[in-house]
């Protein structure tokens, strides 16, 4: 009896209780749900606030809808059908890098700036400012395809970044600038080397687009082309910096605009006057010395004799191996060959009275019939 009131009264405890403790579940339960959305509210606008403070991130989208890139096709030259499009080049050199004579060519560093218009980049600007880009860029718009004729090798500068800039205006004009090393042919004469003159050109030209498409100019005329003050190179004075244009015909393709860069090339005349002419000029000087040379001290006449006629191989083969193989003669090998002449003829000037002197003693010997000194029986006997 007294278990069974107990289980009663417990059955209406646990009765009273549990409302509470669902309300109180009820009310606990939606706590953290609060808690979590203001969190992710909280996190959005801290997100949404750093998006705006880094452009780097929403700046890819905005220039492709200012500049409308996915809305034209950029594979088309600017003014497609119509009049071809001027495109104007001025050029910086910075240096001409190295003259090559067995090689017949030169490299050269410089800064090609290219010049068009292309409407399809026009933007609204209340500044009227330009908007400056990098090579990212140029993969995405229509560029000049300009290439150097008679190259052999050529690159863009990539340090730290590959060296292109391209300028964009709001009405459309375009500016494109890039750093080049290039090493192209220069066809010299060297049949007054060392005392010649070299007239070297770089030329410019489009590769795919002939003058009905694409008109090729010098942006500022004969300014279009600067040259560093400080230009030096170790052999040649550069006297003269020109541009010029003209055109180039292919029988499968057309006309095509081309431009020239030139430039004159003296050579320097006091390195070779001390590498080639002095000691050659000695040496002949040199082989002059054993005229004084009593002739009967053979060894002393003939090492001598040999050892300059061997140095002046020397300085030939020395200066054929920095020329190239050419099939005319050259004003150093005139000069060489008649002092390599002299030398030798000192050589044979000495076996010329040897022999004489020989001839005569042997002569003497007959018509006198008297002993000739040791030293001459060497000679007369000797073999």
């Amino acid at each position: 009896m007294i278990l069974a009131s107990q289980l009663v009264v417990f059955t209406c405890i646990w009765i009273t209780l549990m409302p509470n403790a669902s309300v109180v579940a009820e009310i606990k339960t939606p706590q953290p749900r609060c808690s979590s959305s203001m969190e992710q509210t909280r996190y959005s606008k801290q997100e949404t606030r750093m998006r705006k403070e880094d452009n780097t991130k929403v700046w890819p989208l905005k220039y492709k809808q200012i500049l409308h890139i996915e809305d034209h096709d950029f594979a088309m030259r600017p003014g497609f059908g119509g009049s071809p499009v001027p495109v104007g080049i001025d050029i910086q050199v910075e240096s001409i890098d190295s003259i090559s004579e067995v090689d017949m060519d030169f490299t050269m560093t410089f800064y090609l700036r290219h010049y068009w218009k292309d409407e399809r980049l026009a933007f609204p600007s209340k500044t009227n400012k330009s908007m400056t880009f990098d090579h990212r860029l140029i993969e995405k718009i229509w560029v000049p395809d300009i290439f150097f004729v008679h190259s052999k090798r050529s690159f863009i500068h990539d340090t730290t970044v590959e060296n292109i800039m391209l300028r964009v205006h709001p009405d459309g004009n375009v500016l494109f600038s890039v750093r080049i090393t290039v090493s192209a042919m220069c066809f010299m004469d060297f049949s007054r080397f060392p005392l010649d003159t070299q007239n070297c050109s770089l030329e410019l030209e489009s590769y795919a687009y002939n003058e009905e498409d694409l008109m090729l100019y010098w942006k500022h005329g004969n300014k279009s082309l600067n040259t560093d003050e400080h230009i030096s190179l170790s052999q040649f004075f550069v006297e003269e910096f020109s541009a010029s244009s003209g055109f180039a015909f292919y029988s499968s393709t057309g006309w095509y605009n081309r431009l020239f860069i030139n430039f004159v090339l003296r050579r320097h005349i006091f390195f070779f006057v001390l590498q080639t002419y002095f000691p050659a000029m000695l040496m002949v000087m040199l082989s002059w010395v054993s005229f004084w040379i009593d002739r009967r001290a053979v060894p002393a006449r003939v090492s001598l004799g040999i050892t300059t006629v061997l140095t002046m191989s020397t300085i030939l083969s020395g200066v054929s191996a920095s020329m190239p193989q050419v099939s005319y003669v050259k004003a150093v090998d005139v000069y060489l060959w008649v002092s390599s002449l002299f030398v030798f003829l000192s050589v044979i000037e000495y076996a010329a009275v040897n022999y004489l002197t020989t001839v005569e003693e042997r002569r003497r010997f007959k018509k006198t019939g008297k002993v000739l000194p040791c030293f001459h029986c060497r000679i007369l006997f000797g073999m």
